[in-house]
């Protein structure tokens, strides 16, 4: 390792990073209300010295943009973005989105979940994992380079993004605004796994029809339930052979890969009545390369197969809308110089051999490489099982050293001047 890189490292301070991220858990940044959360990541990025520049985000005009997709329909917004370096060499990207989903009931967290609280090495709270505590590594790293005095021959640029969780908003706005790189690093959760390719996410809305009728008359109506359980079998069906024989290497050693989730369930408006209807909602995974189209179609037909044999669904067959994020896949050379750059950087730091493997979610990930055609690598402390769920959190010594692999890697990718 260089002797640059030494003092970059020197100068990373865990405490700062800590310290970051307890600031932007206790701010509850659920979809469309990211605006604080995004103020003082702006405010440290100017704190640290990074050129900073922040707006507000024209949702109008980026509704008509045809990659935009979300479940929030929001009315304003806040883009930051922080630079620093000559700008003479290669722009490396540090993209990390603020926003969170629900905490779900209070009850099952054994701590609040906006508050950051630190117990056996790890920190619990919302955002900790899915991606506060990816976003706060990049900010301790720009810090770390100012403080070590490192002049960079390229540029380090810190996108600090909303709307990821419900379909990538920020992330597009930044991009039509213009900042663009020669690599990018998303930092995800992916328990420091670096992940050049990640699955598809397509949000699914289906109704069941139903006949209602008096709870006390039963027989004279027709319920939508039981039915739902047989559309169910017929999904975990087609699941199943669309994750059977995965070819591509980055997935070939994950079981089920390109998960169909059902997540929402909604029936009935009287407990003594037969539901004239059932709704269920989820999302149909699928792989970098597959046409979206094709999988719907695919759904689709699955749906209509396992209606066929019920005499009432057969004449009045369940209604399929594509609602909500739609995320594509995306895949990025293995052998692209902004992977080979992470993977050389960690070998450095851990001295030991990254797992390279492609990541089951959706993200950001995907814009930046069909939108803007930047190679991406997803790469982050954290396991994205503990995100989405009661006391989601993360280890302080993977926080630690994701951030430590990234300030090699960005020496390393934009080059230091006169180096």
């Amino acid at each position: 390792m260089r002797e640059v890189e030494e003092q970059v490292l020197g100068a990373l301070s865990p405490d700062y990073l800590l310290d970051c991220l307890e600031e932007l858990v206790a701010i509850p940044t659920l979809s469309g209300g990211e605006t604080p959360a995004q103020e003082a990541v702006a405010g440290r990025m100017r704190e640290i010295g990074l050129g900073t520049d922040v707006w507000a985000i024209d949702f109008e005009t980026l509704r008509s943009h045809p990659a935009y997709t979300a479940e929030i329909e929001r009315d304003s917004g806040l883009g930051v973005v922080g630079s620093m370096g000559r700008g003479d060499g290669p722009t490396l990207i540090l993209n990390g989105h603020v926003d969170v989903v629900e905490a779900g009931e209070p009850d099952r967290w054994t701590s609040p979940p906006f508050e950051a609280r630190a117990r056996g090495g790890r920190v619990y709270g919302r955002g900790t994992c899915d991606m506060k505590g990816g976003l706060c590594c990049a900010l301790a790293v720009a810090r770390a380079i100012a403080d070590a005095g490192v002049d960079l021959q390229g540029t380090l640029q810190l996108q600090s993004v909303i709307g990821e969780e419900d379909g990538g908003a920020g992330t597009l706005a930044t991009l039509v605004r213009g900042h663009t790189g020669q690599g990018a690093v998303v930092l995800e959760p992916t328990g420091l796994a670096i992940g050049p390719a990640h699955g598809g996410a397509l949000g699914f809305r289906v109704t069941v029809p139903g006949l209602a009728a008096h709870g006390a008359f039963r027989e004279e109506g027709v319920s939508p339930i039981e039915p739902f359980g047989r559309l169910v079998a017929g999904l975990r069906e087609l699941e199943a052979e669309r994750n059977r024989d995965v070819s591509d290497p980055l997935f070939a050693d994950d079981a089920l890969p390109f998960a169909l989730a059902i997540g929402k369930v909604r029936s009935g408006i009287w407990a003594s009545t037969v539901p004239e209807s059932l709704e269920f909602e989820g999302r149909l995974g699928f792989p970098p390369g597959e046409d979206p189209e094709h999988a719907r179609r695919a759904f689709e037909a699955a749906v209509s197969s396992a209606s066929a044999d019920d005499p009432w669904l057969a004449r009045n067959p369940p209604v399929v809308e594509w609602s909500g994020a739609q995320f594509g896949a995306a895949r990025t050379d293995p052998d692209s110089p902004v992977v080979r750059t992470l993977e050389a950087a960690f070998g450095e730091v851990t001295q030991t051999l990254p797992l390279v493997r492609g990541m089951r979610y959706g993200s950001d990930m995907r814009l930046l490489v069909a939108v803007g055609g930047i190679p991406t690598v997803h790469f982050g402390p954290g396991d994205v099982r503990d995100a989405h769920r009661p006391d989601e959190n993360v280890l302080v010594e993977e926080l630690i050293t994701a951030a430590r692999v990234v300030a090699v890697a960005a020496l390393r990718f934009c080059g230091v001047a006169g180096g």
